[in-house]
């Protein structure tokens, strides 16, 4: 019994380690709050939730800036129901007409494939609890450009931002 113990004990002990340095990695790589920073990339931190709006509507940022946009499902409803994205539509696109065409493209996180050329960057579905993010550098040519939830309806309710280049 006592080596059956020695055995299971020394099974665990490696991978405790393990968990316990992976922790500690990422604890060192990605750091919490509102300040959060990487050395090549300012951090955007975008909730969406259930009332269908973004709680950041405006960003600032410099031609050319990386920007790593952190977009987190702050809602309750199912995703099936509730899901938000984000797209950040190049100049002169027409919002309207891009959430128009992504209402049919259910399996691509509503950004309709024919569009890829008028997205600078895009971000597929987060439901409850959910984060995904994207990494992308602002354009260098100064003006407003319009971000936006693709999934249907959600736009149209005023679920959209605007990314200011200056």
């Amino acid at each position: 019994m006592k080596t059956f113990s020695l055995v299971c004990l020394l099974a665990v002990v490696p991978a405790v380690a393990s968990a316990s340095q992976a922790n500690s990695k990422a604890a060192a790589v990605v750091p919490t709050g509102a300040s959060r920073v990487s050395k090549t990339a300012r951090t955007i931190e975008i909730t969406g939730g259930d009332t269908m709006k973004f709680d950041l509507t405006s960003i600032q940022a410099r031609p050319g800036e990386r920007l790593h946009v952190v977009l987190r499902s702050g809602g309750m409803a199912p995703k099936i129901a509730m899901a938000h994205n984000f797209v950040l539509l190049k100049a002169g696109v027409k919002p309207e007409d891009f959430v128009n065409a992504a209402m049919n493209a259910r399996g691509t996180d509503f950004i309709p494939p024919d569009m890829q050329d008028k997205v600078i960057a895009a971000k597929g579905l987060v439901g409850p609890g959910e984060t995904v993010d994207v990494t992308f550098n602002a354009p260098m040519r100064p003006g407003t450009y319009t971000y936006l939830c693709s999934f249907p309806g959600h736009y149209m309710v005023g679920m959209k931002g605007e990314l200011i280049v200056k």
